[in-house]
Formats: C-alpha cells, sequence, structure tokens
C-alpha cells in the first residue's frame, strides 16, 4: 500500500488487536477499510469492541496488535495532536465545555488553530445554519440549551475546522425517540451533502440501515460481517439473523393490534 495522501482507503485496519493490561481482550484480528466518504456504521451489543475500534482511529487508544492507517499513512507516523485536529469527534455525551457558550464551544479548533476572530465569527455562523440552530442561541450557555440543541452544537463542533474524517459514538443515545429521528434524518441529509468519511458506532439497527453506507457486525470483539443495508436484512449469517429478529420482535405490534400494558 503507499504511504502517499490519498491514496488507498480513507482508514484500514489490518490484523488488529487490543488487549488490556491485565490480559483481557477487547479487539483480535480486525481487518476493516473505510472508503472515503462513505459512513460505516459500527453495529454491536455492548462489549463488541465497537468504541475500541473507534478509539484506535484517533489514538485515544494504542492498538496492541497490527497496524491501522488513516489517509495513507500508518497512525505511527502521525503527529498525534494534527491528526486529531483532522478529525472531528462526536460522543453521547456531546462533551461540551459548560463555561463557553455556544459560539465559543463550535469556535475551539479553529481558535487552536489561530483562525483570525473575523473567520471564526463567520464560521460558527455557517455551522449555525448548517445544524438548524437558530443564529441567537451563539451567545448561550449549554446549561441553557435542550439535549436535542446541545447534540447539534457537538456536530457543529466536530465539523468547525472542515474536517475529512468524523468519529461518532452513539451521538444520539440519549436524546428522546423524536429528537433522535429528527437528528437522524438531519445528519443524513449533511452527509449527502458533505461526504465525509464517516465511523458511526451504534447498538440499533434501525439507525445502523437508515444511516450507513456499510454495515460492520462486531461481537465479542471481532468482525462478523461487513454488508451494505440492503444486504442486512436477508443476510443468511447465523448471528446477522439473530440479530434482525431481535429488531423484528422489538418493533413488531403486540397481539390484538395494541401495545399490551
Amino acid at each position: 500500500m503507499s504511504d502517499s495522501p490519498n491514496a488507498g482507503p480513507a482508514i484500514q485496519f489490518r490484523n488488529v488487536g487490543y488487549r488490556l493490561n491485565n490480559g483481557t481482550i477487547l479487539l483480535r484480528d480486525l481487518n476493516l477499510e473505510v472508503q472515503r466518504g462513505e459512513t460505516l456504521v459500527l453495529l454491536g451489543r455492548s462489549g463488541s469492541g465497537k468504541t475500541t475500534t473507534l478509539k484506535l482511529i484517533n489514538r485515544l487508544l494504542t492498538q496492541s496488535a497490527g497496524a491501522i492507517y488513516v489517509d495513507g499513512r500508518s497512525l505511527d507516523q502521525w503527529d498525534v495532536i494534527r491528526l486529531r485536529r483532522m478529525i472531528g469527534y462526536v460522543i453521547q455525551e456531546v462533551g461540551l465545555f459548560p463555561h463557553f457558550t455556544v459560539a465559543r464551544n463550535i469556535g475551539v479548533v479553529p481558535h487552536i488553530e489561530g483562525w483570525p476572530a473575523d473567520r471564526i465569527q463567520q464560521r460558527v455562523a455557517e455551522l449555525l445554519q448548517l445544524v438548524g440552530l437558530e443564529p441567537q442561541l451563539a451567545s448561550r450557555y449549554p446549561r441553557e440549551l435542550s439535549g436535542g440543541q446541545r447534540q447539534r452544537v457537538g456536530v457543529a463542533r466536530a465539523l468547525a475546522a472542515d474536517p475529512a474524517f468524523l468519529l461518532m459514538d452513539e451521538p444520539f443515545g440519549a436524546l428522546d425517540p423524536i429528537t433522535r429521528a429528527e437528528l437522524q434524518r438531519e445528519f443524513r441529509a449533511l452527509q449527502q451533502r458533505l461526504g465525509k468519511t464517516v465511523v458511526f458506532v451504534t447498538h440499533d439497527l434501525r439507525e445502523a440501515l437508515l444511516l450507513g453506507t456499510r454495515v460492520a457486525l462486531m461481537e465479542s470483539g471481532q468482525l462478523i460481517v461487513t454488508l451494505k443495508p440492503g444486504e442486512f436484512m436477508n443476510s443468511s449469517d447465523p448471528m446477522v439473523a439473530a440479530y434482525v429478529d431481535a429488531f423484528k420482535t422489538e418493533i413488531a405490534p403486540a397481539p390484538g393490534g395494541r401495545d399490551e400494558p
């Protein structure tokens, strides 16, 4: 594989493993590619290795075995600060700075990058519009926002310096169902517009099928299969079938055509 930027997949895992100091294996023999401009969804139960995989990409964790390539370069060839500044990161808890206004939260990375104040202000205004927030919210603090608004600010902050990559760890999981559905639709439209390379973690099959270009199912620290959404529901793989059956049971109406108490 070439080490020049933009050669091959955007992100590649080669025989990657991760184990804790006590010997517990969280990830084993992971071989996975993320293509440029796609949304690859890591799907699986708690403890399947999804978040571990995500954190390896921006070196919040370091693999115990194998090699990871980002933009054609091995992670050990990247300066970790530069690596993280080219990767937007969105988590369920958002992680906004409570003592910063919305505008300052969104502008954190551009400020660190040395952007002039007027350019940061313009970028903040652009991003508020992009994620569907009113301009007057720029002067508010996170505590003054709803959960959905805070999550939108988190997405805007991740996009502020126009990173090529987005890592999203169950970003909508803590929201109520209506707000979650709204943000899922908005994110899908946003991704179609921006074309970022996204790795998206979820345990929700419905969310995975809605947002993913491809869905990578993980179980017990191993990759089971990677499929396009249209292939997933009809797969003969027993682990995929079990996941689909559980999903169908979850959404099936109660006997009699209405929910039981």
